[in-house]
């Protein structure tokens, strides 16, 4: 049939709705489910519609406040996955040259190539930490990049960009006229207040991000966009023609989960600082991987280091009942990504398969 775009949709999250399922599930990079009974809503809080507008207003506050932004900077939308699109397709127009990092999450690539964008790559290297160099941008962009697309903290590797780092990114970008669309999705897992976004670095800066991640909110698909607040009308305008109105019941769900971060948050800190330490633990037992390994985050991208994690990543679904991401999704096969932020008894099981399963392969060589 004439008229169908190239990509249709993104093979990573194909992968993830049908294929990473698992009893020891490490593929995941997101809390575990917070219970509706522990966010003290109760039915009288709710509402099914509202009036119309651009946003409900006791969320655009909550998130105004706890960005420390401007309520006119604020989009909301549906998830960090409808936020980018939105952003990046407000951004971005058919033909137009974007830099996006190797590896990155490949919905952000996939979704450059379906906006009809000319996609560049700058390197984010295992050798020198998974940083992101200012110098490897300024090597790769040109006078036609519209756009460069970073993930803070990096995904998969979770490794922290810092803000000279970023303002370095920011000048070029100026240099060129372009914008950085920063993903700051896992950022939240810094459990920092107010949120340390890199929106306050200048006006080229638009930032995505939700509450999915941290807090075992994913269910509200609480997302939001962050830009000057010409950017953020547009944005509002684009929307028209996609989320249109979000359920209202989840929006007044999300306001109220803001109001409660403190105490969601202090969960959350307590459970990724024993799983980070089991997962250190288990790195420090593999003389087969090496790995970068960030302070903060639910994510860890471990290379094997002889040949690459397919033969291992089929054994461990098969007879091991356990899943990661295969590093092919990142365009590096020899790593696989490790999550790290589901229940502590299910994160040991699942490590001691993957002891069992690397281990099992090493003998078959």
């Amino acid at each position: 049939m004439n008229g169908a775009r190239g990509v249709i949709g993104s093979e990573y999250m194909h992968w993830a709705k049908t294929r990473s399922s698992a009893r020891f599930n490490l593929a995941t990079s997101g809390l575990g489910n917070l219970p509706l009974s522990d966010l003290g809503a109760r039915i009288e809080d709710l509402e099914l519609t509202r009036a119309g507008g651009y946003g409900y207003e006791p969320l655009q506050q909550g998130l105004a406040q706890r960005l420390n932004v401007g309520v006119d900077s604020i989009v909301a939308a549906i998830g960090t996955s409808l936020a980018n699109h939105l952003a990046m397709a407000y951004l971005l127009k058919p033909g137009d040259e974007v830099l996006i990092e190797r590896p990155t999450y490949e919905p952000l690539l996939a979704l450059a190539k379906h906006l009809g964008a000319e996609v560049k790559r700058f390197e984010r290297r295992f050798e020198e930490g998974f940083r992101a160099l200012p110098d490897e941008i300024e090597g790769k962009i040109s006078p036609r990049t519209c756009l460069i697309v970073i993930t803070n903290l990096h995904n998969p590797s979770g490794v922290p960009t810092d803000d000279e780092t970023l303002r370095q990114v920011g000048a070029i970008a100026r240099s060129v006229n372009a914008r950085v669309l920063v993903d700051e999705v896992y950022l939240e897992t810094l459990f920092e207040k107010p949120v340390r976004t890199c929106f306050h670095l200048g006006n080229e800066f638009v930032v995505t991000s939700s509450l999915t991640k941290a807090f075992g909110l994913s269910g509200l698909r609480c997302g939001w966009i962050v830009a000057e607040p010409d950017v953020a009308q547009g944005i509002w305008r684009l929307n028209d023609l996609f989320g249109v109105m979000a359920a209202h019941p989840a929006e007044r769900l999300s306001a109220i989960a803001l109001q409660q971060l403190d105490q969601i948050s202090a969960r959350a800190r307590t459970l990724l600082q024993t799983n980070h330490g089991l997962v250190n633990q288990f790195l420090d037992s593999r003389d087969d991987l090496e790995a970068v390994r960030p302070e903060f985050g639910t994510i860890v991208f471990p290379r094997v280091k002889h040949g690459t994690t397919e033969q291992l990543i089929a054994l461990l679904r098969a007879k091991y009942e356990t899943s990661v991401v295969p590093g092919s999704f990142f365009d590096m096969p020899a790593h696989f990504r490790l999550g790290f932020s589901g229940d502590t008894e299910t994160l040991a099981g699942g490590l001691e398969r993957l002891c069992a399963a690397l281990d099992e392969v090493a003998r078959l060589k």
